[in-house]
């Protein structure tokens, strides 16, 4: 799915990096996801972008595409393994 909004690329530089350091802070498994942060932050100052979403068959990983704003250049793409966090807070769930 690519949605049809362009946020500019602060916010969009603004969401990954806030996903990074939560799910690191969790504990949750990432793929790209630091170096999307990088890549947007050094390569695309003061451009619209566009995204878009990739939800695995067996619904595991959901995967963020980071467009040029005509959406026809991937920038970065990074992915987020959908399971329990394993830490809270900073502390290791017991389970």
């Amino acid at each position: 799915m690519l949605y049809d909004g362009q946020p500019p690329q602060w916010m969009v530089v603004g969401i990954a990096a806030t996903r990074l350091k939560r799910s690191l802070k969790i504990g949750l498994t990432t793929l790209g996801l630091d170096e999307t942060v990088e890549i947007l932050r050094a390569r695309h100052r003061d451009e619209q972008l566009r995204t878009g979403n990739i939800v695995a068959a067996d619904r595991s990983w959901f995967f963020t595409l980071y467009f040029d704003s005509s959406g026809t250049e991937l920038l970065a793409c990074s992915g987020l393994k959908r399971e329990l966090p394993s830490k809270v807070g900073g502390q290791k769930l017991q389970l």
